[in-house]
């Protein structure tokens, strides 16, 4: 078969394959699933990196492919699935839409430039990338089960919150700015509040 199936990549697909289904829950409006599945691509694409560069003797087949294969499922993960949860959400107006379109618009570009950029460096040095440049994509894995989550506090400003999260999540996946890429610490504290999120919502919503 085409492509490559070691446990570097598995993590990956499994992410790809639980955003396909959150995509058909928010569409049948079951918003508390398809919540959970965004967060749960979140997490896998958290750690697949790291599981990603245990492996050693990797060929450089191996590590282009990873590059690639990670933000072909990223903008369907955290481009295309925020979008269609957002849209089912209530985002239908034409302002709305246009956001949307906006957001779809600067999550590929953020990912293209990404590709171009991360192969790059792989060539130069084979350090740990220390800083992401521009909003990481997988930022909205949180921001938006947050929102959720908070949508009762909100009330009638729920929808305009959302609007307002996204045109910023969009224009900050392709601002020149540099942030911090997390470390171990970090990664569990973020993973330690979704949960904690997603917890409080299937016990309390």
């Amino acid at each position: 078969m085409l492509g490559f199936y070691d446990y570097t990549v598995v993590l990956t697909y499994v992410s790809l394959a639980v955003s396909v289904f959150g995509m058909t829950r928010a569409l049948e409006g079951d918003f508390r699933v398809a919540i959970l599945c965004l967060a749960l691509s979140g997490l896998c694409d958290m750690f697949d990196g790291k599981i990603a560069r245990t492996k050693k003797d990797r060929t450089e087949d191996e590590k282009k492919f990873g590059i690639q294969i990670d933000s072909l499922c990223d903008v369907v993960c955290f481009g295309a699935f925020p979008i269609i949860i957002c849209y089912s959400l209530g985002m239908r107006g034409k302002v709305s839409v246009l956001i949307l379109m906006l957001y779809g618009v600067a999550s590929v570009i953020r990912l293209g430039y990404f590709n171009v950029t991360e192969e790059k460096r792989q060539t130069e040095s084979q350090e740990v990338r220390e800083y992401y440049q521009g909003l990481p994509i997988t930022s909205m894995a949180i921001i938006l089960p947050f929102l959720y989550l908070i949508r009762r506090y909100c009330g009638i400003h729920f929808l305009m919150a959302v609007n307002a999260a996204v045109v910023i999540v969009g224009i900050l996946f392709i601002s020149d700015i540099k942030v911090k890429k997390p470390q171990n610490p970090v990664l569990i504290i973020l993973v330690a509040m979704v949960a904690l999120a997603l917890a409080v919502m299937f016990h309390l919503i």
